[in-house]
């Protein structure tokens, strides 16, 4: 597995963990919050994780704009 995004919170490491899981790539959120117990306590951030093979892939869905703001631009 390799990272290919670094989040504050757990629901940001989860928001972009949806956008993949959408364009069809699984992903592993990597937290030390025990599961979310603890999200205050997050001093290592928050990973995102796909397989090498992906990272490419993963890196452009997450780096695209949010679709509202892509219907704007048109």
């Amino acid at each position: 597995m390799i990272q290919v995004g670094a989040y504050p919170t757990r629901s940001d490491a989860e928001l972009a963990q949806t956008a993949l899981a959408a364009a069809g790539i699984t992903s592993q959120v990597v937290a030390d919050d025990a599961g979310g117990a603890y999200p205050f306590d997050l001093t290592g951030g928050v990973r995102l994780l796909v397989a090498e093979a992906d990272a490419e892939d993963a890196a452009e869905v997450l780096s695209e704009p949010p679709q509202a703001k892509r219907k704007k631009q048109q």
